[in-house]
């Protein structure tokens, strides 16, 4: 049976009884095992499964690149395997896109999410080799009906994330965490904007001052920046993550539109001017209530974009259909912040 390493070091030093050649065994025993804990530290960061995914490893996987000798060879394998299992995502994806027709399926969304929950695992691959079905979870069928009266079915993309984790935690048979959450969205960031798009929890940024004549598309650019940040309680600004009204607040005084120190949904409903969803234009704030345990009426707010859709801070940042049967059963009402 192996002998563990502190046994090791304690049994070693112990058969020493002069000073200086315990010194000189101790040297040696540390020149024998650091390298080995160093490789732990590295294989430690680089498959960890919390939200500190190593950035180099995402970039290497998602967008190819030299895999040097000098990596662990456990770690360099991880990638490889993973640049296998992408390949075969993306030639599901494209069989699958080729039955939409308005949006497709995002690619790089989808393989966010199998890094989240396969990399470091024993085999990062799907059993059976079934990425069809994977890819599947993010995706519904319509059938729609051309001029002629003939009917077709089309692939439309699933828009509400929770969806797609209830698909796959049964095409896996395994719970998908709010870990594997974050971390998604962290990984796919890092994809799609690269590994300095993700700011450091220290980093410290100041919103903009002032009440501005922005317009609905400076409120976008400024919104659209945050899509895939995670939600996050109490959150408000990049640098720690968002939560629903850190997330409003930042991006009307940032983009320049108005001005809305810090405050909470209830907050800013109190602020707006009540309108109808008739008289509803893009970039009005739309209101729910009893999302989650709270003594304010309202809990969650976000921002309306048309065409019955809203950008908020959800679990993440991202686009979700407000008539959908949850959001509609929270519905409360709308508003607008005047100038």
């Amino acid at each position: 049976m192996a002998v563990p390493a502190a046994l090791a070091v304690r049994a070693a030093l112990a058969t020493v009884s002069d000073k200086n050649a315990r010194t000189a065994a101790a040297s040696l025993i540390a020149a024998f095992f650091v390298p080995f804990f160093l490789v732990i530290a590295v294989l430690l960061s680089a498959l960890s499964g919390t939200a500190d995914h190593n950035k180099a490893a995402v970039d290497l996987t998602f967008h190819g690149g030299y895999l040097s000798s000098a990596m662990p060879a456990e770690y360099r394998g991880y990638i490889k395997k993973m640049r296998e299992s992408f390949s075969d995502l993306d030639a599901a994806v494209a069989e699958i896109n080729a039955a939409a027709e308005d949006e497709r399926a995002d690619a790089t969304r989808i393989k966010a999410i199998f890094y989240s929950l396969f990399f470091g695992a024993d085999q990062p691959r799907m059993k059976n080799d079934d990425y069809h079905d994977f890819v599947e979870s993010f995706i519904e069928y319509e059938e729609r009906e051309d001029d002629e009266g003939n009917v077709y079915t089309v692939a439309v993309p699933i828009a509400d994330l929770e969806t797609v984790y209830e698909n796959l935690e049964i095409l896996l048979g395994q719970k998908v965490t709010e870990e594997n959450k974050i971390n998604a969205q962290r990984i796919y960031l890092i994809a799609v904007q690269g590994a300095g798009s993700y700011p450091d929890s220290g980093e410290s940024l100041s919103p903009g001052t002032g009440m501005g004549d922005g317009s609905f598309s400076e409120l976008m650019a400024e919104a659209t920046k945050y899509i895939g940040y995670p939600y996050i309680m109490g959150g408000s600004s990049p640098a720690t993550g968002f939560d629903c009204s850190g997330f409003i607040c930042w991006v009307y005084t940032k983009s320049g539109v108005y001005h809305l120190p810090r405050t909470t949904a209830q907050g800013i409903y109190n602020q707006c001017v009540k309108i109808s969803k008739e008289e509803a234009r893009p970039g009005d704030l739309i209101f729910f209530t009893k999302t989650y345990a709270t003594s304010n009426t309202v809990s969650h707010v976000g921002i309306y974009v048309g065409d019955g859709k809203m950008l908020h801070c959800g679990s993440p940042v991202g686009y979700a259909d407000f008539n959908s049967a949850y959001w509609k059963s929270h519905y409360y009402g709308m508003g607008r912040l005047l100038q």
